[in-house]
């Protein structure tokens, strides 16, 4: 009975998340977008869990993925190459204009490349150390963006990179209405299904990861590094994996950004960006699965919606209070309110905290009968100085 209720709740969920944007478009375009962004942010908080949830590395500069693989696509996928390089020209004259096929795959390999690098020199770096220096590396990575318009011009600087292509593959371009006997499909719709596959994707590899050996080895690192290095874990090979698996996520959500936007431009991948990747993982459930996605739908729909509220609160006080402002007050207010709630997260994982109890134990709070094997601790079958057969005595490191 409780198996065909969960089936029916799990199909119930499958058929609610594949209709919403059908729903949503029929309000408006507007609310698929919201939806499109959340499922980008949702990839990102999966990339980003794996390091901070799974291994327990705080990283602060997650979003310096996310900007490689947007700009990875925008080079291959404009033709600012082609209007920059003269040889460039010579070779492809109307720019590369790169499949998705093969975008997918190199952003991925890139990204996580990149994730190696950047783990490599913090392998001997914990806690707020480690904090500081992937802070860093986001930061130098944008202002390497911003910068390199001279005296080449690569990333085009703060000027961003235009007109980059829609997602094309098998002659299907999602940049354009899909039009079927009088009924449409916007783009935005399409995008949708597509960001959907892709986390759909992410969640599966996730969880594999997290039930396989090196799913337990990064959480044997998380809970004590110098335990797991003396269980013969290698933790240098783990750190870097980690980095470079948490990276790969977060470079093709980067290069489904750049396609469905069409410009990219260092201000999308600022600091506050990855303050808030990092807050979707800690106020969904730090390494729980569902909670890292609940956290990340919350936060990145959240924004969008309060224009809504903070607009006619602006109209109520005749301008004088900004409406950007209010939203991000009322932003803050949510996470404050959120982690004094619920100090682990909207929805935390069930294993976390749990309490040893030896099997047949009595529930907390039941009465104990005298002599009872409860009398010892949770989680000890026998006391290790209690002899066996003789009278159970108390168990205490005082004389």
């Amino acid at each position: 009975m409780k198996n065909s209720k969960n089936l029916a709740l799990y199909i119930l969920g499958v058929v609610a998340v594949l209709a919403l944007p059908i729903f949503l478009q029929s309000q408006g375009n507007a609310w698929v977008r919201i939806a499109d962004i959340a499922l980008l942010y949702v990839m990102l908080s999966l990339g980003l869990n794996i390091v901070v949830g799974y291994a327990g590395l705080l990283d602060l500069g997650y979003v310096a993925f996310f900007a490689i693989g947007a700009y990875l696509f925008a080079l291959m996928g404009s033709s600012h190459l082609s209007d920059t390089f003269p040889w460039f020209k010579a070779m492809f004259p109307n720019g590369l204009h790169t499949s998705l096929l093969i975008v997918i795959p190199l952003a991925l390999v890139v990204a996580g490349m990149l994730g190696v690098l950047l783990g490599a020199p913090t392998l001997k770096l914990r806690g707020d150390y480690l904090a500081i220096v992937t802070l860093g590396f986001g930061e130098i990575i944008r202002v390497f963006l911003n910068n390199l318009d001279q005296p080449i011009n690569i990333t085009n600087g703060p000027k961003g990179i235009t007109a980059i292509d829609s997602v094309k593959f098998w002659g299907l371009d999602l940049g354009k209405t899909w039009k079927f006997d009088g009924f449409s499909i916007s783009s935005v719709t399409l995008y949708y299904y597509l960001f959907l596959a892709l986390v759909v994707a992410t969640i599966i590899i996730s969880h594999r990861l997290q039930m396989s050996r090196i799913g337990r080895a990064w959480m044997a690192i998380r809970e004590d590094e110098i335990a797991a290095k003396a269980m013969g874990i290698n933790t240098r090979n783990m750190k870097l994996l980690a980095f470079g698996m948490g990276a790969s996520f977060g470079g093709v959500s980067g290069a489904m950004f750049a396609a469905f936007q069409g410009f990219v431009s260092p201000e999308s991948f600022s600091l506050m960006e990855s303050v808030m990747i990092v807050a979707m993982v800690v106020l969904g459930g730090i390494g729980h699965l569902p909670g890292v996605i609940l956290g990340a739908v919350l936060l990145a729909a959240l924004p969008e919606v309060l224009r809504y509220v903070a607009g006619p609160l602006q109209a109520m006080t005749d301008g004088r209070l900004d409406a950007s402002i209010l939203r991000q007050l009322f932003i803050a207010l949510a996470m404050i309110i959120i982690m004094l709630v619920r100090p682990r997260g909207l929805w935390p994982s069930p294993e976390h905290g749990k309490t040893l109890q030896r099997k047949g134990a009595a529930a907390p709070g039941a009465p104990v009968a005298p002599g009872s094997l409860q009398t010892h601790a949770p989680g000890i079958e026998t006391p290790a100085d209690e002899l066996p057969g003789a009278a159970s005595r108390p168990m205490s490191i005082n004389p």
